[in-house]
């Protein structure tokens, strides 16, 4: 069984609360949609990234927005599924941009990043990267990657979310996060997907039928 959640910010009681909302047992599959936050490099959370090894289960993560850049890319890139990941431990992986995976024979095309609105507030390297949105080499990645399967995967999932979306959540787009969300807005109007599922904007939502905004929710594909 595959779970999808939102942002969890490092914060294990309320992820452990979102597993045992739904029995997540052994074998299944959980993806969080960014803002993982269990890499940051304190000691608190060393401590709680390495109780995530002994869950039964596996977890998988795209970047988001606050994440430690510098300490995600000290891990190893291998091949899990048909796609690029960061193996954090062999129950936890980091799923990289532009990527297309084949999970319980379903496709899923995975593109992290966000801007930070309170990047004014952080400190370069410390908490807040530059890494945070993306580069032409993570677009090419994807282009290449979407084209060997013909613009057609099961889910989309991302941290942020396209450009009519942000408007439907009564949010103006802001123009640093313009090419990354001006992309995912060409991405919903011409890849071919089933659900979009995102996080980042802190909220429970459906937008169109087929787009879902996630936070607290833990929700069954």
């Amino acid at each position: 069984m595959i779970y999808i959640t939102g942002d969890t910010h490092g914060n294990f009681r309320d992820f452990s609360e979102r597993i045992h909302s739904k029995s997540v047992k052994r074998g299944d599959i959980v993806i969080v949609c960014g803002d993982f936050g269990f890499l940051w490099g304190d000691q608190m959370h060393n401590y709680y990234l390495q109780m995530l090894k002994f869950e039964p289960y596996t977890i998988l993560f795209v970047d988001g927005n606050h994440e430690n850049f510098d300490m995600l890319n000290e891990y190893p890139v291998t091949e899990w599924n048909g796609g690029k990941v960061h193996k954090i431990h062999e129950n936890v992986y980091h799923l990289m941009r532009g990527q297309v995976f084949e999970i319980e024979n379903k496709k899923f095309f995975t593109f992290g990043g966000a801007y930070s609105i309170d990047k004014s507030m952080r400190r370069e390297n410390i908490s807040w990267w530059k890494e945070e949105l993306p580069t032409n080499e993570d677009y090419d990645t994807a282009k290449a990657n979407l084209e060997k399967c013909g613009y057609k995967v099961d889910y989309v999932i991302t941290h942020t979310i396209p450009q009519s979306a942000i408007h439907r959540l009564s949010k103006v787009p802001d123009p640093h996060d313009a090419e990354l969300t001006g992309y995912f807005e060409w991405l919903y109007n011409n890849l071919e997907f089933t659900k979009w599922y995102a996080g980042h904007f802190h909220t429970n939502m459906l937008i169109n039928d087929n787009l879902q905004i996630l936070y607290g929710l833990i929700q069954e594909v």
